[in-house]
This record gives C-alpha cells, sequence and structure tokens, in this order.
C-alpha cells in the first residue's frame, strides 16, 4: 500500500471529532492492508514507530525538509519501514551525517502531506486522534472481533499492533491463543481520576485505598534466577536497577509478575521528588530506590489476571510481604479520607482507589481503578505561543507560561502546554494573540504579557531549562482569567513554594 493512503486516512481521522466516523475509515484501511503491512500501518496510526524511537529531533528534520516535496506519491508503507531499520543500523563514526542524509532522502520522495506526517511521526508529536484505544477498536472492527478479544491480546503481548496483526490473520482463535509470558511484558493497567474519595468509591465500591507514591512504574518478571525489569513504556531496565533485581531475585517464589511503583528515598527513608527518582532511576543520583509493589499478575506458575484484585491482593502479600504498598480495603468514604491525609502527610501525591472484585485490564481507563490527588492551580501569565501542527496548524497552541517576579516587576518562564485547550479556546486566543503580539520567530509568536489563565497541575520540579529554576508538571489550560491582570499573577515564589520539601530548602 502506498503511505499516502496512510496519510489520508489519518486525516480524515484528524478532522472528525465522532469515535464512530474515526473507527470506520481506520477499519476500512486495515481490511486493505498486506499481512506484512498489518503491524506498522498500525503503529504508524497510533503515532508510534514500530522500531521504537531513533532519536530524531526537530532540528533535524527541519534541515531534512528544506527541499521541494515530491510531486506524486511514491513511497510505500515498506519504504519507510525499511528506512526505520537501515536509521536504527547506522552507527558510528560518521553516523549521525548518514543518519541525516538517510532522512533527507526519504523527505526528497515525500509528498508535502506525507512529509508533515513523517515530521511529526519521528518526533514523537503525532497527534490526531487515532491512539491506541481508538486503533484497537479499529482493528477489531476490521478483523470481525470483540474488541475486548483484542485488548486483552495486546495487553498479553505488549503490543497493540502484534494483536491486531493476529486479529487480521487468525480471528479470536489466534488472540485466544495469546496467553502471559513470565519474561515478557505486559501493557500496564492505567487509572482514571476522581475528585475525592467519596466520588472514587462511588465507581468502584468496595476498594483497596493505596498510597500513590510519585515514582517510576516498574513492572519485575521473576522465573527461577532470572530476573527481568520493564518501565511503564515497555523497556528493559534491568541492568540499570541491580539494587532491584537483587530484591526480586531474593523472594521466596518460582516464578512471578509484579506491577509497582519505584520511588526515590531521602535518608530519613522520605519519598524524594519525581525527578530525583529519575535521576536514581538512570543510574546517576543518589539515595536508595526502593521498589512498591500494588499487583501480580502471575504467581509460581497461576496466571492471575482473570481473578479479582482481592485474591491478587492475598497472593502479592504472600509473594512480596512489606513490599507491598501501604493500603486499606474498604467501602467507606470518612475511612478514605483519613486514609488519604496519612498519605499526604507521608509526602506522597494522594491515593489509587482499586475495585476489590476488579480485574486486571490494560489499554483503557476505566472505572476499576482511580487516582485521587489534590488539584492545585496556579494563574499564570502566556508570554508566547507556537503555531500548532496537524489540525492544529492554523491555530496558535502551545503556550508558554510565565510567573510574576514580584523583584524585577517582569515574567519568569516556568513551562509550556498545549493540553486542554479546546477547539472554541485555540480560536480565540489565535486571534487575540495576534492582537497582542510583539514579534514572530520560528513558529513562535512572542506576546505583550497581558493574558492570565488558570492552569492546574501534578506538582512542580527542580529545572535548570527555565530561568526561575523549577518546571510545572503536566500542566494543562483551566480557563482564562480575564477578571485578573498580569500584575496579579500567581508569583515565581509561589511556583517554588509547590516544590517538594520547599517549606525547609531554598532553590536560589
Amino acid at each position: 500500500m502506498l503511505f499516502a493512503d496512510l496519510v489520508a486516512a489519518s486525516a480524515a481521522v484528524a478532522a472528525t471529532p465522532k469515535r464512530a466516523e474515526k473507527i470506520a475509515r481506520l477499519a476500512e484501511l486495515l481490511r486493505r492492508l498486506e499481512p506484512g503491512e498489518i503491524a506498522p500501518a498500525v503503529a504508524f496510526l497510533a503515532g508510534e514507530l514500530p522500531t521504537g524511537r531513533i532519536g530524531v529531533g526537530w532540528s533535524t528534520i527541519v534541515r531534512a525538509h528544506a527541499g521541494d516535496s515530491a510531486p506524486a506519491p511514491e513511497l510505500a508503507i515498506a519504504d519507510v519501514v525499511r528506512f526505520l531499520e537501515d536509521v536504527l543500523a547506522t552507527v558510528g563514526e560518521g553516523s549521525a551525517a548518514e543518519r541525516s542524509r538517510r532522512i533527507a532522502a526519504l523527505f526528497a520522495r515525500a509528498t508535502a502531506p506525507e512529509a508533515d506526517f513523517l515530521a511529526r511521526l519521528l518526533v514523537g508529536e503525532l497527534r490526531q486522534g487515532a491512539l491506541a484505544g481508538v486503533m484497537g477498536d479499529a482493528a477489531a472492527a476490521a478483523a470481525g472481533v470483540r474488541p475486548a478479544a483484542l485488548r486483552r491480546a495486546a495487553m498479553l503481548t505488549g503490543d497493540l499492533a502484534r494483536a491486531a496483526q493476529i486479529a487480521l490473520a487468525d480471528g479470536e482463535p489466534g488472540l485466544a491463543a495469546v496467553s502471559l509470558e513470565v519474561g515478557r511484558p505486559v501493557l500496564p493497567m492505567l487509572a482514571s481520576t476522581s475528585a475525592d474519595p467519596a466520588a472514587a468509591l462511588a465507581e468502584t465500591g468496595a476498594a483497596s485505598v493505596e498510597w500513590k507514591v510519585d515514582g517510576a512504574r516498574i513492572q519485575v518478571h521473576r522465573f527461577g534466577a532470572n530476573v527481568r525489569i520493564f518501565t511503564r513504556n515497555l523497556n528493559e531496565v534491568s541492568d540499570r536497577l541491580p539494587a532491584v533485581v537483587a530484591i526480586a531475585a531474593s523472594l521466596d517464589v518460582s516464578s512471578a509478575v509484579l506491577d509497582g511503583e519505584l520511588l526515590g528515598l531521602d535518608e530519613e527513608e522520605g519519598p524524594r521528588a519525581f525527578q530525583d527518582t529519575m535521576r536514581g532511576f538512570a543510574g546517576t543520583g543518589r539515595g536508595a530506590l526502593r521498589p512498591y509493589f500494588f499487583d501480580v499478575l502471575e504467581l509460581d506458575g497461576e496466571v492471575l489476571i482473570d481473578r479479582p484484585l482481592r485474591e491478587r491482593l492475598e497472593r502479592l502479600d504472600r509473594a512480596v510481604g512489606a513490599l507491598a504498598v501501604p493500603r486499606i480495603a474498604t467501602a467507606d468514604a470518612a475511612e478514605a479520607e483519613h486514609f488519604l491525609a496519612g498519605a499526604l502527610d507521608a509526602g506522597h501525591e494522594g491515593v489509587m482507589v482499586k475495585a476489590l472484585e476488579g480485574r486486571y485490564e490494560a489499554g483503557r481507563r476505566g472505572k476499576g481503578w482511580r487516582k485521587v490527588k489534590p488539584v492545585q492551580t496556579l494563574d499564570l501569565v502566556v508570554l508566547a505561543a507556537e503555531w500548532g501542527h496537524g489540525r492544529r496548524r492554523a491555530w496558535l497552541s502551545n503556550l508558554h507560561l510565565g510567573a510574576r517576579d514580584p523583584e524585577t516587576g517582569g515574567f519568569v518562564m516556568v513551562g509550556k502546554t498545549f493540553k486542554g485547550l479546546t477547539d472554541e479556546l485555540l480560536r480565540w486566543q489565535t486571534q487575540r494573540f495576534q492582537e497582542i503580539a510583539e514579534r514572530e520567530a520560528d513558529g513562535t509568536v512572542w506576546l505583550r504579557p497581558e493574558c492570565v489563565v488558570e492552569i492546574a497541575l501534578d506538582g512542580v520540579q527542580r529545572s535548570t531549562r527555565y530561568p526561575g529554576g523549577v518546571a510545572l508538571r503536566f500542566a494543562r489550560v483551566r480557563r482564562y482569567r480575564p477578571d485578573r491582570e498580569a500584575a496579579t499573577a500567581s508569583t515565581i515564589d509561589e511556583v517554588r513554594a509547590l516544590l517538594p520539601g520547599a517549606a525547609t530548602a531554598s532553590i536560589r
């Protein structure tokens, strides 16, 4: 199949907000693929590379895309797959120049729509409304199988594209033959958000209420004397975590698949900031890394994903003992609130509320797992905005956010976000920002500091990227604040006060 057909399907999906129409358009494309094209096409349409990231940034793409586009489509899906394999195989002396040459050669063969799609795909910024959930349902529709059967196979293989290939080739019997294998990573179950424990319990019923630690998700596979550790993205990191490997190897089990979080601890065994955990995760930080396990998917030869959480937790305690995350079982909102307060006092993010009768399911943020943590907000000033890509191409989208500096009277940049923006807000801010624009360069429009926007965030971390020494975590727009002037926006000191341990530490 021509790559242009895939790009056209992506554009059609991006153009409609209706999930059913997205699924139908994608399913129609998938039915026309050759067997060897299915897995890479599903990955591309989900915004992923079948080879994994290839280490390409926007500057490389801009240079590669400097020439004229091809006048007519000629690239096949297989051509793009071969290109990715060739780039990954290009290593050693002179590899950077050769990679750039290969990228430029690919773009020279691409039409303008194909080049735009490739650029966003290669740098991991393809946002078109066809991510894993939609792609899974589209593959199920194309193959005539139950979406739940395909999601289960995707969970167990750790690969939606592979599950789609099985579905289209062998139908439900092929999907049913997929089983959990110790040593092969499983897609993790995800959580939705609830405002408070009472709202979460209304969804789950009787639940396990657990500390929500701000660490790095890990999945530990133990089989005999062997241990393999995977990240949330299913990348293996066993060689970077020898202490965790040793802990897993010491467990009194013959085999196990454990789900958990890895958390950095300070000298008093309190939680470190998320970025400090990640430094330790990368082998560049100091302090202990402690695993907190909250689920078990296989134990001593028995697959447990279809067992209710109540039973899985009993087996988890037997397998890991004190390494299990602190939790209570309750259906009482007041008891859950009290437990949440204790988790916050201990320095953690909040709590997870998980249905005790729920199975382990990946790929959707359903009702079974709910995360509850305080929502922090700041009123910040928009300093600049970047022109969007794809369906946001004609709109100013990515916001540069600044906090007020009372000492200078100016503003200090503390982060960026494009999340939480509705089409209505995008249209409004594009018009408004052009009215207060001061200059434009390289796709960024710099503004007079007048617009105040309310930003929700999950926290603040230390950062050398911005002059204020801090950066926002998971920032998203809640609303604009026409009732506030920039002179009353949140100060840089208010932002710094949200740092973990800010009451006792300064970053100046």
